[in-house]
């Protein structure tokens, strides 16, 4: 790479992970660097430590090659959840991510006033939840935010989301682009009526179009970074993981959609119309231009797996083998292949946390057999690999008699890195052909550097739509992989026994 050449450079905060990735003119990755983290589970709460975040970044920043090229970035983290701070931007309130299920009441007069679904994560729900607590820190309250929106205001002074990251703090209307204002005025008068008094509009970021003008990083912005970013480079408005992977796969158009499956799984379908009826299981949100999403978000996806991992692991070391943790999960998702198309009567429940598809609002990952089930290695894997997906199939039951079309699926996230089992078995439970690029495992960053590089053909009128589809992935091939009679059969009959199993995940809940 010239050491002339401007990069974009996108920067997300992940649930497990905070990455950095730059691109070149050809819009291909050419540096990145990483940091390893993790939730805690403290009173009751999913949280992370805000030191950890700027921590984080500059061990990120730190690998990533020619900063001083970096010509322009974005910042994207995980979605929804609540940041409350006082006037100064001094935090109120341990962080409350997306994974926490603990705003029922709230999201369940939110639905009911507005008419629209308001799922229990959206940073709405945490705010009304914590007037219905009487929480002490509402006085003091002056603003909201996500991850991506307090980074990027740290970093710029701006105060402002992109469209996207913001359709998961409060409702957007499509034709304005901004928060639903018949909403927000519902929203006031649900607030004022247990002694909230400051109006909703004030204490949330603005919204900001893909595209738009966001600021740039100020010299106590490069000052938070030790430097390794210069004051000065623009910055695209923050986006969450949802408009990033949209971004990353192409899937910003109507009747395209994505999966992005890690900590969490998550299916986005852009819609020609709006859905006919509202459900608690499907989240509207939006594309980071606009455009209305049809969203079944699932919160336990790849953790469980994670851990049974590294049980196996520990036992084969035990036994003197020598291997990578990589090698170690390619070698496992391709040996559940051999497994039964049913999973051999093995029933694999994976919720760590709350599951709001199947209002749960807590989990006991579980593993469950009869007597006459084939408990082999491949059985299991493979019924691991199923129960990641099976909550997304339950979702995606809803779209389909809602008559939603969709013309193409794209899997990104780290379930599709060992190529042609996590897109096999996916396949199988969308009933639809899934497309892996080679980006699939790095979807999350990669997306945010390209809509920070769009800063450049915003301002020259081009559409995020022809952007991407004529400059980024013109002549891009992924691999496709459509589904299968066979594995279309054994996974209904996996799903069939899965939801038998949810109610012992429900007795399970109860008794421990």
């Amino acid at each position: 790479m010239s050491t002339k050449e401007k990069t974009a450079l996108g920067i997300e905060l992940g649930s497990t992970r905070i990455k950095a990735v730059a691109i070149d003119a050809q819009h291909k990755p050419v540096t990145s660097g990483d940091f390893t983290w993790a939730a805690r589970y403290e009173n009751g709460i999913w949280t992370y430590d805000l030191p950890d975040v700027w921590k984080g970044l500059k061990t990120a920043l730190s690998a990533v090659q020619d900063r001083e090229n970096v010509g322009v970035l974005g910042i994207s983290g995980m979605m929804h959840g609540y940041l409350a701070f006082d006037e100064n931007w001094q935090l109120l309130v341990p962080f409350r991510t997306w994974q926490n299920t603990i705003t029922a009441p709230a999201a369940a007069e939110l639905t009911a006033s507005f008419g629209f679904n308001v799922p229990q994560r959206w940073s709405i729900a945490h705010l009304y939840q914590a007037v219905l607590n009487g929480e002490e820190h509402l006085p003091r309250l002056a603003h909201i935010t996500t991850l991506a929106g307090y980074v990027h205001y740290m970093l710029t002074g701006v105060n402002a989301v992109g469209v996207g990251e913001a359709s998961g703090i409060f409702p957007i209307d499509s034709d304005t682009l901004d928060y639903d204002a018949a909403m927000v005025e519902k929203c006031n008068a649900l607030l004022k009526a247990h002694g909230f008094e400051k109006d909703v509009r004030d204490v949330m970021p603005a919204v900001l179009a893909a595209g738009e003008d966001a600021g740039c990083i100020t010299e106590a912005g490069s000052a938070l970074l030790d430097g390794l970013l210069a004051a000065g480079i623009p910055v695209c408005p923050p986006e969450g993981d949802g408009g990033t992977g949209m971004t990353a796969t192409n899937s910003v158009a109507p009747r395209t959609g994505n999966v992005s499956a890690g900590t969490s799984i998550f299916a986005m379908v852009v819609l020609e119309k709006m859905l006919e009826n509202v459900y608690e299981e499907i989240d509207l949100v939006t594309t980071p231009s606009g455009r209305p999403v049809a969203m079944v978000h699932c919160n336990n996806c790849t953790n469980d797996t994670n851990a049974w991992v590294g049980v196996l692991g520990e036992a084969a070391a035990l036994m003197g083998a020598q291997f990578s943790v990589g090698e170690l999960f390619t070698k496992l998702y391709q040996k559940s292949l051999e497994g039964e198309a049913d999973c051999g009567g093995v029933l694999v429940c994976n919720y760590l946390a709350g599951e709001g598809v199947t209002h749960m609002d807590t989990g006991r990952p579980l593993v469950a057999r009869r007597a006459d089930s084939r408990f082999t290695l491949a059985n299991f894997f493979k019924a691991q690999l199923y129960s990641t997906m099976a909550t997304l199939h339950l979702g995606m039951d809803i779209l389909a008699k809602e008559k939603v079309a969709i013309d193409s699926m794209t899997g990104h996230g780290g379930l599709f890195k060992t190529p042609g089992v996590g897109q096999k078995y996916m396949a199988a439970a969308c009933g639809a052909p899934i497309t892996c690029m080679e980006t699939a495992g790095e979807g999350g960053p990669y997306g945010m550097a390209l809509l920070a590089a769009y800063l450049l053909r915003k301002a020259e009128g081009e559409t995020l739509e022809d952007y991407l589809n004529d400059r980024v992935f013109a002549g891009v091939t992924g691999t496709t992989l459509a589904p299968e009679a066979a594995d279309i059969a054994g996974f209904a009959a996996y799903i069939a026994e899965y939801k038998k199993l949810l109610a012992v995940e429900q007795t399970a809940i109860e008794a421990l």
